[in-house]
Parts: C-alpha cells; structure tokens; sequence
C-alpha cells in the first residue's frame, strides 16, 4: 500500500475521534465504496455458548470501564491503520514478519498504557477488562468472534460504525470490515474494553 494512502487514511479514520470524546455520533470515511449506518445487533443464538464462558468479565468489578482517552485511541487505530496491508502470518506481531489476528491486536496496543495483553484472541477475551455491549462499542474497543469454532478464535479492533481492522486469515492481509456483514455478524460472539491505567485511574477516581 502506498505511503500517501496510508497517511491519507490514518487521518480520515482518526479525525472522528474528535467527535468521540465529546460523545457525538460519528461516521467514518466511506472505505472500499461502502459506508455504513449506526447499527445495533443481539449476540446470535448460535454464539450464546460463547458467551456463557465469558460473563465474568462484566462481574469483575460493578462500576464500567470508562472509554479510552482520545489521545490513547488515537494512538491505537493509527498503529493499527499503518499496517494494513500487511500479509497475514500465523504467530506473527510485526510489520516485518507480518500479523496473525492477536499478534496485531498487541502491535496496536503497544505502548499506549494499556496492560499486558495475552498472545491469543481467547485468553484476551477471557482476560482482564469488561464486556461491552455491541451498541456502547467505542473506537479501540476489541471485538471477537468465533471462526469455524464453538470458542473465541479471532479478535479485531473497533473503529467506530461497525467498522473494524483485523487480520483475516491466510493468504489475506491487515484490511478494514464491517460488522454489518452477514458472515461477521453470524460469527460475532461478545465485545470488551481494555483497561488502561488512565480508565483505571479514572475509574476509581469515581467511585
């Protein structure tokens, strides 16, 4: 993919951010033709065993995991959208070696304050932070799915409008999707925030 694109791209994904921190409705650019409208969905019935294994994460602790500071999301999605493009491999978590799903979940969230992430998209979603219901998703928020699986095997990045970035699979590359998609949306299982230790801190600040 070309710098120019790149750099052209990162900034119209990262300029609704704006409109995130002050809590207005926001669009992102029309990518690949295709912009989508809000859009609200239940967990399928099919998934529901998912989620079972994961209620924990919304008992952890009564009081919501606050957003991602702006600057933190920021920081985030443009790690995330620099690298699209780059080919999916199995195991990997960087630009040159190349991305399997959580390898580029981790590269994202490098060094942004967030806590340590564990390497597999099941473990992430069985880890630290709390469940986020499909119409609270905020930009940076993690999404997962189950593929070809009864478990949590595929984790994305939230961009915002059901929109996310992940690595696909072999033979395809980093790439934005969209929720709305009927085989993204048979395969949707539960979402999570990520607690930094800014939310953290804010959190228990409002106690």
């Amino acid at each position: 993919m070309r710098p120019f694109f790149k750099t052209w791209l990162t900034i119209c994904l990262l300029m609704p951010l704006a409109a995130h921190a002050t809590n207005r409705e926001q669009r992102l650019p029309n990518v690949n033709g295709y912009t989508p409208k809000s859009h609200v969905s239940a967990v399928t019935s099919k998934n529901k065993h998912a989620v079972k294994g994961l209620t924990h994460l919304s008992k952890a602790d009564s009081k919501p995991v606050p957003p991602m500071g702006a600057k933190q999301s920021s920081n985030v999605l443009s790690r995330a959208v620099n690298v699209l493009g780059t080919p999916y491999r199995w195991g990997g978590s960087s630009p040159s070696k190349g991305f399997d799903c959580s390898g580029l979940v981790k590269y994202a969230f490098n060094g942004v304050g967030a806590a340590d992430l564990p390497r597999t998209s099941n473990a992430m979603a069985a880890g630290h932070g709390q469940k986020v219901d499909r119409k609270d998703l905020k930009p940076g928020d993690l999404i997962f799915f189950n593929i070809k699986s009864r478990k949590v095997n595929h984790v994305a990045i939230y961009l915002g409008n059901d929109r996310f970035i992940h690595a696909p699979r072999r033979g395809k590359s980093v790439t934005i999707d969209t929720l709305k998609k009927p085989y993204w949306e048979s395969h949707y299982v539960v979402a999570k925030r990520v607690e930094t230790k800014e939310s953290k801190t804010l959190r228990l600040a409002q106690r």
